[in-house]
């Protein structure tokens, strides 16, 4: 798999030390409130993992399973396929995501959340691709903003492979097929 990787944009070190501070913020933050920490399965469950370790106050979890992509690009519809399991009203919420690009699929799930009535809503992603923003979203948490580059590993895929990469990469064009 490496060897399809024509570059690490972050390397596994890198992002052991952006989660332990990001895990040290979200500590101080929520210090006293017991939030639920959301992530939309597949690619966010390695980040919820490891932040999760680095949070030290009391937190539940739970997950939601989306669809809006095929292969590597979106399709433009979002899809619920797993809802979450239990009731969020009253609760603070961090929607744990690994990427977030043009905040279409985002702004979907914070509205599907939002109606839920939750006492608060924060986001926290492991990655920012800024420059293809469609919809304005703020991002409380952000672990590494990146360039236009179609990125796996850490969780995040190209046609359910790549996932296992410890770091997060760039695959060779002739991979992507373009």
């Amino acid at each position: 798999m490496e060897r399809d990787v024509a570059k690490i944009l972050v390397t596994k070190e890198q992002i052991g030390n952006r989660i332990k501070e990001l895990g040290e913020k979200i500590s101080v933050d929520f210090r006293g409130k017991n939030p639920v920490l959301v992530t939309v399965l597949q690619g966010g469950i390695v980040f919820l993992c490891d932040l999760m370790r680095e949070i030290s106050v009391p937190i539940t979890l739970d997950f939601l399973s989306i669809s809006s992509y095929s292969g590597k690009a979106q399709t433009g519809v979002v899809r619920i396929l797993k809802d979450l399991d239990k009731s969020i009203e009253n609760r603070h919420v961090i929607l744990v995501e690994d990427i977030i690009d043009t905040g279409l699929t985002l702004n979907f799930i914070l509205g599907t959340l939002k109606a839920r009535k939750p006492a608060d809503i924060s986001v926290c992603a492991l990655l920012d691709k800024k420059v293809r923003r469609i919809v304005d979203i703020t991002i409380d948490y952000i672990g590494f903003e990146i360039p236009d580059e179609f990125v796996v590993g850490y969780g995040m895929d190209y046609e359910q492979k790549y996932r296992n990469l410890p770091f997060i990469g760039v695959l060779k064009e002739e991979i992507l097929g373009r």
